[in-house]
């Protein structure tokens, strides 16, 4: 199993905020340039499942697989002998609000899709997590 993660502190944006940007699917192209679209019918909620088009990639099928409100979501993408997590987490602090990003790879194939998928989702999380949080803020 392969796991990385990456958190910010902010007094920008509020978890509400937060929620409110990952729960618009289908606005995610606006902050995330490495994606062409996500499309999602229905709520942010536990069991649904949206569509993700990377830029250059096909079409992923992501599922979400735990969901609570202003606090954490997890989503997975299931890849042939692969399976990988993404847990979002918004934590109210002293300092501001945490925000946390964690990517797991699991599976006889976890080797080729970290380094397909998963090296270059964490690798953008530094700006992507900032153009978050400047977008939330607007919110």
């Amino acid at each position: 199993m392969w796991t990385k993660s990456y958190s910010i502190v902010t007094k920008e944006a509020t978890k509400e905020q937060m929620w409110k940007l990952f729960a618009d699917v289908n606005n995610w192209h606006t902050w995330d340039t490495e994606i062409e679209y996500a499309k999602m019918d229905g709520k942010f909620e536990k069991g649904n499942n949206f569509l993700l088009k990377p830029k250059g990639g096909p079409t992923v099928k992501i599922q979400l697989v735990e969901t609570i409100e202003n606090k954490k979501f997890v989503d997975l993408t299931r890849f042939p002998f692969a399976t990988m997590y993404g847990e979002h987490t918004f934590e109210e602090t002293p300092n501001g609000l945490k925000i946390t990003t964690t990517m797991t790879v699991e599976g006889v194939l976890a080797f080729l899709w970290i380094k397909i998928v998963a090296q270059k989702i964490v690798n953008g999380l530094p700006v992507e997590m900032v153009e978050q949080v400047k977008l939330a803020s607007k919110l």
